[in-house]
């Protein structure tokens, strides 16, 4: 037997930012330097590291407005600017404010919203 559906949904949702948040900071453990390199395995790691911002932009913008009002410390508005901003005007992106998003941003949220043990 199932949930209420809206539950699942939220369920589900939280499930995807949890493993985005994995990988975000498995692309950190990569490094800071690498993450910048300029090569192209550079360039894929920075095209992964926008990625992951708009994925969790994407799903973070799904979730009901009562989850979000629930948690009003959360900077809901602030990670749909990034993501338009990664999506829209790409080559004005600082990829160092990326990087940062991935390494301390990401892992908050997901502390935040009760992703991770620590």
């Amino acid at each position: 037997m199932s949930g209420d559906p809206i539950d699942d949904r939220v369920h589900r949702r939280l499930d995807d930012l949890a493993h985005f948040a994995a990988d975000a900071a498995y692309t950190v453990s990569l490094g800071r330097d690498r993450y910048l390199e300029h090569s192209s395995a550079g360039r894929v790691l920075r095209n992964n590291g926008r990625q992951i911002v708009i994925q969790i932009a994407t799903v973070v913008e799904k979730l009901p407005a009562e989850f979000k009002d629930a948690r009003s410390h959360i900077d809901w508005i602030r990670i749909a600017r990034m993501r338009n901003l990664i999506a829209h005007h790409y080559d004005g992106v600082d990829d160092r404010l990326v990087f940062s998003a991935l390494e301390h941003r990401i892992p908050e949220l997901a502390r935040a919203l009760g992703l991770t043990d620590s």
